[in-house]
């Protein structure tokens, strides 16, 4: 009896190995794509060769440089498609460096590395987002000069085509800086600092077409410069980092997708009077709490969220070892935080207190030069 007792019991802890196994990730590592600014065509800030290629260890969060994957001017914004196939990126060309910016699309290959598929024209000059819709069959970029946002279909293989046009009211004055698609895929948000709106269009899948809203826009404040969005996981609620009053507005999401304003508050501590710009916003997995990076101050603020209205208070003003975090990433399952520092060339780790959304920095400061975007492989 003892016997198969003995036998049945290593009989189910084989049986459980197996289940782990599993579940245990083929990679020991998540791959993080940097998007640069370059040295090339007369971007006399950027010192990078293109898109690198970092490994992040999941468990200890510590940085590798792998290599640079994609040879590109300017690649200041870069975006995985969710099903972790493709990655596109802008090519961010100003005046006098081209008629017009230009999307890639690359196949992600299973080493990382980026096998490029198209080059489109952006049809205006300094393209600086770029993101895909939930559903994986269009990428919108935002050209921060001429007032476009370009909406593209995404083919079988990944090429890029143009679906429309979408020409924002007073070229001149619009600096389009971001779209952020509501979770449901049926409205999209256009961030545009020159106007201090956010532009709300309703989203057709099926047709691959942007139409008007019923509400057109939301209007904040004069001065406030809408530059990045971020949206509560129920789609209750949306944030907006501003960059020009380096603040942070919180709007109630209506059935229909129209926003109304509920709340604006400073990113930066009371104390601080010197020059400032807000740059990149993003939520924690949890839900909790809300991040917002600040340039100048060289911080990143921290709000707790109320889940029931959805106003923010803060909880601490955390310093950057660098200067200017233009852009930030949260890791999978929000263990994690980087921060691109711009200026001085690095990236600086964070743990996550996820009780709390306090962060307790690296000793270590990651090296690349002139950082402005992170992008985890979905």
């Amino acid at each position: 009896m003892k016997k198969t007792v003995s036998t049945l019991f290593i009989l189910m802890l084989m049986n459980l190995n197996a289940q782990e196994s599993r579940f245990q990730p083929k990679d020991s590592v998540n791959k993080v794509y940097i998007g640069t600014y370059t040295q090339k065509e007369g971007h006399v800030d950027g010192k990078a060769n293109g898109i690198y290629l970092l490994n992040q260890d999941p468990n200890t969060g510590s940085l590798q440089f792998k290599r640079t994957v994609a040879e590109v001017t300017n690649p200041s914004f870069v975006k995985a498609g969710r099903a972790g196939k493709y990655l596109f990126a802008v090519s961010e060309l100003g005046p006098g460096e081209g008629e017009t910016g230009f999307a890639y699309s690359y196949a992600i290959q299973p080493d990382g590395g980026l096998q490029q598929i198209s080059k489109v024209a952006t049809n205006g000059l300094a393209p600086c987002h770029v993101t895909v819709d939930r559903s994986n069959k269009y990428a919108f970029v935002s050209n921060y000069l001429g007032g476009v946002v370009m909406l593209y279909k995404i083919t079988e293989n990944g090429e890029l085509e143009v679906s429309q046009q979408v020409d924002i009211d007073d070229p001149e004055g619009a600096h389009t800086h971001s779209v952020k698609i509501s979770g449901d895929n049926r409205t999209a948000y256009i961030a545009d600092l020159g106007h201090d709106k956010i532009w709300i269009y309703d989203f057709d899948v099926q047709e691959g077409k942007l139409s008007p809203h019923v509400q057109p826009f939301v209007e904040l404040p004069k001065g406030s410069g809408p530059r990045h969005l971020s949206f509560a996981k129920n789609g209750s609620f949306a944030y907006s980092a501003n960059e020009l009053n380096s603040s942070v507005s919180v709007f109630e999401v209506s059935n229909d997708g129209s926003l109304n304003l509920v709340q604006t508050l400073s990113s930066l501590p009371k104390d601080f009077s010197r020059k400032n710009s807000g740059a990149d916003i993003h939520m924690h997995p949890n839900g909790k709490f809300l991040y917002a990076s600040n340039r100048g101050h060289n911080s990143i603020a921290i709000f707790r969220i109320d889940v029931e209205t959805g106003k923010l208070s803060p909880i601490d003003y955390v310093p950057i070892a660098g200067e200017t975090p233009r852009n930030f990433a949260i890791s999978p399952y929000g263990k994690f935080l980087y921060a691109a520092s711009q200026d001085t060339g690095n990236i600086t780790s964070y743990k996550i207190d996820e009780e709390t959304g306090k962060l307790k920095i690296f000793p270590e400061i990651f090296p690349v030069k002139t950082p402005v975007c992170i992008e985890f492989l979905k």
